[in-house]
């Protein structure tokens, strides 16, 4: 087949772009928003995405163009050798610049909300990152964390109260790690010896995934846990809960 190699190259814009159209309705698309600031990232994104995607269309279709052209079975034209063109250089060195530059002002705004623009609240919990597994770390009756009263859990379940803004301390006790909250469109890198905070607020109730976006040894794949936002009662009544079982389990030490 004289084309062969034409006919695939054109499959691959063919094959991205129809990908790109029915994932949505496979469920294969985003993860549900429940971010307070959710619209304005997935807005960021599909933008980026219609910017990058339509870029890739043209250059693809100019690959397919010279296959098909230039095919050595095909052409009868003696091979000719170029050195290229300074003018071409530019141009292409510095349209992808100008795209990136603006793009970096265009998404100014969202950033700063999300990552420059801390609220003015007292961390509600502490996540510490160690391999393989997340730490929370909530303060007790006196509101401060690193007292006595302290309620440490390592099973991976964090409980939040949904709509209002919550603060959270981020760690580190080993390596990099990478907190990711998919449903609120949010994550910051966890980097050992440092603290860090990140705020969000959900707009709905529900159980979501907690995972580390970081590759941080042979344990990355199961690093994982589960957020659990629910009414500002409940997630007091949970403290409650996790206070008493914490003094149980003291009791039953100390009697040991």
């Amino acid at each position: 087949m004289k084309h062969f190699w034409t006919f695939l190259f054109l499959l691959v814009p063919i094959g991205g772009v129809a990908t790109f159209m029915v994932a949505p309705y496979f469920n294969i698309w985003l993860p549900k928003d429940v971010s307070e600031h959710g619209q304005t990232i997935d807005n960021l994104f599909m933008f980026i995405l219609y910017l990058t995607g339509a870029v890739f269309i043209a250059t693809q279709f100019v690959l397919i163009y010279c296959s098909w052209k230039y095919n050595g079975e095909t052409s009868k034209e003696p091979v000719s050798f170029s050195h290229g063109s300074h003018a071409l250089e530019i141009v292409w060195t510095i349209l992808p610049a100008v795209t990136l530059l603006f793009i970096a002002i265009y998404q100014m705004e969202a950033w700063a909300d999300i990552k420059m623009r801390p609220p003015d609240l007292k961390p509600i919990v502490e996540v510490t990152g160690r391999q393989f597994n997340w730490d929370f770390r909530y303060p007790g009756p006196d509101n401060e964390l690193y007292t006595e009263d302290d309620i440490v859990r390592t099973d991976g379940k964090l409980y939040l109260p949904y709509d209002e803004t919550v603060v959270l301390r981020i760690t580190s006790a080993d390596v990099l790690h990478s907190f990711f909250l998919p449903n609120l469109r949010i994550k910051q890198d966890v980097v050992p010896g440092m603290e860090q905070i990140m705020w969000f607020k959900a707009t709905e109730k529900g159980e979501f995934d907690i995972v580390c976006a970081e590759l941080c040894g042979w344990g990355h794949y199961k690093m994982k846990g589960r957020v659990y936002f629910v009414d500002r009662d409940e997630f007091e009544a949970k403290l409650e809960e996790m206070r008493q079982d914490k003094e149980y389990h003291a009791s039953r030490h100390r009697r040991g």
